[in-house]
């Protein structure tokens, strides 16, 4: 078994969150006498649609308040929950993709900014997790710390 993933009530089951019981499949843990009491006291059946299931890492996004129960879940459970809520989850990964992209496009015209602005090649490199080679290529494109220029000239 794993950690225990989250059986938990929407109140609108047009909520985006969870995935639907219906759409993991049997759960071994559905037959137990806890969540049966659970589901009980609640007046609702595994095949309702406002009782959403969540796997381990992203129970944190149920709002408090919300009526859950810990639920354990086999790997092969699991496996199968995290893929019912592909479709959301692809979609932020998209999203975050599309976010990198947009950042690096402008990569080289931020490194070039910061060397232009005077901040050391060692600190651009540490502060953005760039390879010290790029950011050297990004200095000298911009004419910026080539390592045969001796720099600015002092008067």
């Amino acid at each position: 078994m794993t950690d225990d993933a989250y059986l938990f009530l929407v109140d609108d089951p047009a909520t985006p969150l969870g995935a639907s019981v219906t759409a993991v499949g049997d759960l071994a843990c559905l037959e137990t006498p806890a969540v049966r009491g659970w589901l009980d006291a609640h007046g609702v059946t595994t095949a309702s649609a406002g009782v959403r299931l969540l796997p381990p890492e992203e129970t944190g996004a149920i709002p408090d308040g919300t009526e859950k129960l810990p639920v354990p879940l086999s790997d092969e459970e699991l496996n199968r929950l995290r893929h019912a809520l592909a479709p959301g989850a692809l979609a932020r990964v998209e999203e975050e993709l599309l976010a990198y992209r947009d950042c690096a496009g402008e990569r080289d015209a931020l490194l070039a900014r910061a060397t232009a602005a005077g901040v050391p090649p060692h600190r651009i490199v540490e502060l953005t997790g760039e390879d010290p080679r790029t950011v050297a290529s990004a200095a000298a494109a911009q004419g910026q710390g080539r390592p045969s220029d001796p720099g600015p000239r002092q008067r």
